[in-house]
């Protein structure tokens, strides 16, 4: 793989992985993701570098950057005097990951809540997890507005 940045192959490979199997991701979207990931100063990646770092087709690919888009995990800019795109990691996407996390754990503490009450009576054990799902929501919360 040509090198447009300084790289830890063990960790781009756990990286590629780890998104891979987090998100769903096909490989060559997780590979993208991961190698982003090393561009700590921001400066973007092109379209053409990715089909050479990753000897990969243009059709593959734009693919690939689209399902990256669609997931907001990336994001695009164009430097001035230059047509080319570039991309970098969302910045934004902590708190969209973990606003969504929020809303998954909420409306699973809804449900929960109607099957306790169609029921008729109270279970200690659910009790116990809704305390722990309340309490996530409210620590993921927190980190959110120091983020």
């Amino acid at each position: 793989m040509p090198k447009t940045l300084k790289i830890d192959q063990q960790i781009f490979q756990n990286l590629v992985t780890f998104y891979s199997e987090t998100f769903n991701l096909p490989p060559l979207a997780a590979k993208i993701y991961a190698y982003l990931l090393f561009d700590f100063e921001k400066k973007g990646i092109s379209f053409d570098e990715f089909v050479e770092i990753f000897c990969a087709s243009k059709s593959s690919v734009s693919s690939n950057i689209s399902i990256l888009f669609t997931m907001q995990l990336i994001q695009d800019f164009n430097k001035i005097n230059e047509r080319k795109r570039y991309f970098v990691v969302n910045d934004n996407f902590l708190k969209l990951r973990y606003t969504q996390i929020i809303e998954r754990l909420s409306k699973e503490i809804e449900i929960l809540d109607s099957i306790q009450e169609f029921r008729g009576q109270s279970d200690d054990k659910y009790m116990v997890y809704k305390e722990l799902m309340t309490t996530n929501i409210n620590n993921i919360k927190n980190s959110l507005s120091k983020l």
